[in-house]
């Protein structure tokens, strides 16, 4: 289930919205505690009791909660899960009204809620999205729900990009699948070994950012399904610094089975090939020698790439560019020509 909140300052506008999907044939009510009639009448309704607050700007709730494509509800269990969002929220005395809409292919509800409560108190709406996924989180398991979203502490939550695709296409997110994944080896794995195995079984890559003069291993990025996501953009307990509290890792003893998962994950591994079967091969060149080739209609456009801000990353440099300290060397350079432009304008130059 996912929620879209907003808090707004209008009545009608929102109901507007509401009643315009009714007139079309594509929404309707589905449980209420004020009478339901035009905008214009039960914005009054909601101005009645909102008028014992005159100087709140924001009284209104509005929310949506969104199904997934695999899961349904008809109007009593919806009306039910709706009434008890609303009792969670702090919203149990309070007006209300409830819309079911049909027009799009998952299933969903809209929430009008007046924030003055019938006592003349305001319901608070502080820290009100991590509260409202919070409380999503337990009544998908009270209704028997998927529930998409784990643990706050754990997981970084889905952007609203993630969570548009989700509800277009009606598949989990990948994101939330590789933490699942990912969650699961951690919390199984012993040491090194055992939890790069485990990844490997659930068809998850794991790539270590190995340091050039050092070898220390400084983080972890995980391919799933020919996407790359940076360890630390799942969650604070998926960042490698978090990984090997819970694991026994050692530099010097794992070092050669860290450089080996790399190579599995690069597709350059002499027994290791890539999911779905991809792996990277040599072929004669005019002089003799061989050099690495790929097949272009299946492999990703480049395996050495760059984190964008959600988390998936794009490709930064061709596959026969890369070697295993290739990244740091690319940074290394750039934080040189960022020290040479500096001094340059420190000069005047």
């Amino acid at each position: 289930m996912i929620g879209k909140i907003t808090i707004g300052k209008d009545f009608y506008g929102v109901l507007a919205y509401n009643e315009k999907k009714v007139d079309e044939g594509v929404g309707y009510v589905i449980d209420s505690n004020i009478e339901h009639s035009t905008p214009v009448n039960m914005t009054q309704e909601f101005n009645l009791i909102r008028e014992l607050r005159p100087n709140l700007g924001k009284a209104v709730l509005h929310v949506s909660l969104n199904l997934p494509h695999s899961d349904f509800l008809d109007d009593k269990e919806f009306a039910s899960f709706g009434c008890d969002y609303l009792m969670k929220m702090g919203f149990d005395n309070n007006q209300f009204i409830m819309y079911r809409h049909t027009d799009t292919e998952h299933e969903h509800i809209h929430i009008i809620a007046n924030r003055v409560r019938y006592s003349g108190r305001i319901t608070n709406d502080s820290n009100i999205k991590r509260r409202s996924r919070e409380i999503l989180n337990e009544l998908e398991k009270k209704y028997g729900l998927t529930q998409i979203v784990g643990n706050k502490n754990a997981k970084k939550p889905l952007t609203q990009k993630e969570i548009e695709k989700t509800l277009r296409t009606g598949n989990l997110p990948i994101k939330l699948v590789l933490q699942d994944k990912i969650g699961s080896a951690i919390s199984k794995a012993k040491d090194t070994r055992e939890f790069i195995g485990l990844l490997e079984q659930q068809h998850v890559s794991p790539r270590f950012n190995i340091g050039e003069t050092t070898g220390r291993v400084s983080g972890i990025s995980f391919r799933y399904q020919d996407v790359v996501y940076k360890g630390s953009t799942l969650g604070k307990k998926i960042s490698w610094n978090t990984i090997t509290k819970h694991i026994d890792y050692e530099q010097t003893r794992d070092r050669s089975i860290v450089l080996s998962a790399n190579e599995k994950e690069r597709g350059t591994h002499p027994t290791g090939e890539r999911d779905h079967g991809r792996s990277i091969g040599p072929k004669p060149r005019n002089n003799g020698s061989t050099e690495g080739t790929e097949n272009t209609t299946e492999q990703p456009k480049g395996h050495l790439e760059q984190i964008e801000g959600n988390g998936v990353t794009q490709a930064a440099v061709s596959e026969t560019e890369w070697n295993a300290f290739k990244l740091e060397l690319l940074d290394g350079n750039n934080r040189k020509r960022s020290k040479r432009k500096k001094k340059r304008r420190g000069l005047g130059l």
